[in-house]
């Protein structure tokens, strides 16, 4: 048996498929601030304790909580003498341009805990300043009188050779064992040293919480279950082991969330729908990312906090391409100083959670309005609901302010979280020249099914897909994933002057480092796969496109090739290409698999007919059409291939799918819900 849990903003998820291909699900509240609780719960509740697993694989969003709510480690940073102020530099490019009252964003290092040594590389990595052992012991010293329980060494040029940073954290742990340490070319070998820094000093200050959380869980599920195989997800979308994760914690900031994209891509092979749009709605936030004929897209530009007003922090670590609004389940509902309606980044979470929860929450969400229209029922909360006190908030807190009914009031406050959901597919989509109807919608989560309809018709997609499991879809994707690593080396080379030897030297060595990596995580060399990318830019430009390129020795007929699929993705991404100017390599990427045994997806056994899936008829609120005594069916009893027109509701354990007039709806072979247009 193969389980994996992952914890949201409000619930913590589990999933577990058997050798005969069964699937099982369960979820339980999460329990900030002792997360590794709320794993156990969920295990328990599952039924799983003291079984025999074959792999456990976890995430979690504790990571990005710890960055986002600022609960990390008191740092330091220690750099290259001349350097202590790239984090308050950062970049001119801000996002606010006209704006005079615009801050850039703060370290997260105080300045005084900013220090500077003596020593110096050049862009080749020769030494040009040796490194002084005196400074380090100053800075320690003086980091032991602050108080600081994390440090980061980030020096220039050491993406090229990283000599000095190793001796320095030889040195620190020589005078101080305990303190947490990170130096940036053990996180990335990329330049952009504002970049490089901010990143050392991110994956530093979440150290100590992370290491303390992920010993907590392991002391736990070594006592509650079977397994010594035990992993967590990383941001790229594979695995690593425990040990690993501790060490980087930084590859987790989106460990939860990117697992449902992954499945989703898995999900598509098997389905035969190769472009994707991954849309998952949780209790706190949507997320969305596009895949474009299977590939899942992963870069290193990745920023937490930023948006149109701020510039955020970026993390130089290979994350999947993900858009992520404060919209899910949970978000409130509000009136603005301009007495316009909003609807989140707030959110209720599991403690009190909405009206409906009964747990003292006194602030309308998107769960008690899909309440009050009859797409949810309270029947099927582990709660008591008490419908009137859901009724009098909403009209209290929205309705009463617009003059209008609560059951308006509340399909407003719908209307406003699609409205806000639709904007973040559309950056996906076709703000970056994709068009909508070419992909098929896949939508997961506790409230993805509910949404994705409805969306799929203002936007115009022909397919939505409600997979198997879809509450706790990013814990199924994470059954499907390999262990991965991704190794990226900036190694600046005009394709005109390139050595093809030198090239394959850089290749092997990065794929020989990777090997050991593996090794080390008990993966064998004959189930070690390794997928190769250039990033290239053309002469003169500043930023790159990631090319796909052969693995082995190249050729001159490969170097032409990969020169023309450059020409060819960067007119697709930028809508224009220039055959006759020079072109460069800025980064080589390896992208390492260690292959893993996947679980076999299982086709449903199922008999059953459409009248014994009927549960029932229920009154819903919809658009322009007011109360529709609409027909309600039981999930687990649809049999396949037989088609529902709506409106009509799906309910299953935690979700709810809701159609519109015009779509209809099956059951696929794999239990996957297919939702399309009615044929005219």
């Amino acid at each position: 048996m193969r389980v994996a849990t992952d914890i949201g903003g409000t619930f913590t998820d589990l999933v577990y498929v058997d050798d005969k291909g069964y699937v099982g699900i369960s979820k339980s509240n999460t329990t900030p601030p002792f997360f590794e609780k709320g794993v156990m719960d969920v295990i328990e509740k599952a039924g799983l304790k003291h079984e025999q697993l074959s792999i456990f694989i976890h995430g979690t969003t504790v990571i990005i909580n710890a960055l986002t709510e600022r609960k990390g480690a008191k740092m330091g940073l220690i750099t290259t003498k001349g350097f202590r102020d790239v984090l308050e530099i950062a970049r001119g490019n801000r996002p606010d341009l006209f704006n005079v009252r615009y801050k850039k964003p703060e370290p997260f290092v105080e300045r005084h805990l900013r220090l500077e040594v003596n020593e110096r590389l050049n862009y080749k990595g020769e030494v040009l300043s040796p490194l002084c052992r005196e400074d380090i012991e100053e800075c320690v010293r003086y980091f032991k009188k602050e108080g600081v329980e994390a440090i980061a060494v980030s020096y220039m040029h050491s993406y090229v050779n990283s000599s000095h940073e190793r001796e320095t954290v030889k040195i620190i742990k020589e005078l101080w064992p305990e303190v947490f340490v990170t130096a940036s070319s053990d996180i990335t070998k990329e330049w952009r040293e504002y970049e490089r820094t901010n990143t050392a000093v991110l994956n530093a200050y979440v150290q100590p919480i992370a290491t303390t959380y992920i010993d907590k869980l392991d002391k736990e599920l070594r006592e509650q279950l079977n397994t010594d195989h035990r992993f967590i997800m990383q941001s790229n979308g594979g695995t690593t082991r425990f040990k690993n994760a501790k060490e980087a914690p930084i590859h987790m900031v989106e460990s939860g969330p990117v697992a449902g994209i992954f499945g989703a891509a898995v999900l598509g092979e098997l389905i035969g729908e190769k472009n994707i749009i991954a849309f998952d709605i949780g209790g706190t936030t949507a997320k969305c990312s596009l895949i474009e004929n299977g590939e899942v897209k992963v870069s290193t530009d990745y920023y937490i906090e930023r948006d149109s007003r701020n510039a955020g922090y970026p993390i130089k670590a290979p994350v999947v391409d993900i858009v992520e609004i404060g919209n899910g389940g949970g978000s409130i509902a509000w009136i603005d100083n301009a007495g316009s309606l909003k609807v989140g980044p707030k959110s209720a979470g599991a403690m009190p959670g909405p009206v409906a929860y009964g747990l003292g929450g006194i602030e309308p969400t998107t769960t008690d309005a899909n309440l009050l229209t009859g797409r949810l029922s309270p029947e099927n909360f582990d709660y008591d609901v008490d419908m009137n006190n859901v009724k009098k908030i909403i009209q209290k807190k929205v309705g009463d302010h617009f003059g209008i009914t609560a059951e308006e009031a509340a399909l407003g406050i719908i209307r406003i979280a699609n409205s806000n959901m639709l904007n973040a597919l559309k950056l996906i989509s076709i703000r970056k020249g994709h068009n909508p109807q070419d992909f098929t919608l896949l939508a997961f989560g506790g409230g993805g099914s509910m949404h994705a309809p409805a969306l799929a018709l203002e936007l115009g997609v022909k397919k939505v897909v409600v997979p198997i499991a879809s509450p706790v879809f990013s814990a199924w994707g994470m059954l499907m994933t390999d262990l991965r690593h991704d190794y990226i080396q900036t190694y600046i080379q005009r394709m005109n002057e390139l050595s093809l030897d030198e090239m394959s030297a850089q290749w092997e060595e990065i794929e020989k480092y990777a090997l050991a990596h593996f090794k080390d995580e008990g993966m064998t060399t004959d189930k070690v796969e390794f997928h190769r990318f250039a990033d290239m830019r053309y002469l003169g430009q500043e930023h790159t496109v990631k090319v796909p390129v052969p693995n082995g020795k190249w050729t001159e007929e490969d170097k032409q090739a990969i020169i023309n699929k450059f020409h060819y993705l960067h007119e697709k991404n930028y809508t224009f290409k220039l055959e006759d100017s020079p072109t460069e390599i800025v980064n080589i990427h390896v992208t390492a698999f260690g292959k893993v045994p996947k679980p076999i997806i299982g086709k449903i056994p199922r008999s059953s007919s459409l009248e014994e899936a009927k549960k029932a008829n229920r009154n819903i609120y919809y658009e322009h059409k007011g109360w529709i005594n609409t027909p309600v069916y039981d999930r687990n009893k649809l049999p396949p291939n037989e088609v529902i027109f709506g409106p009509a509701v799906i309910e299953e354990k935690a979700a709810v799918t809701v159609i519109y007039e015009g779509q209809q709806l099956y059951l696929d072979e794999f239990g996957n819900i297919i939702i399309e247009m009615e044929e005219k």
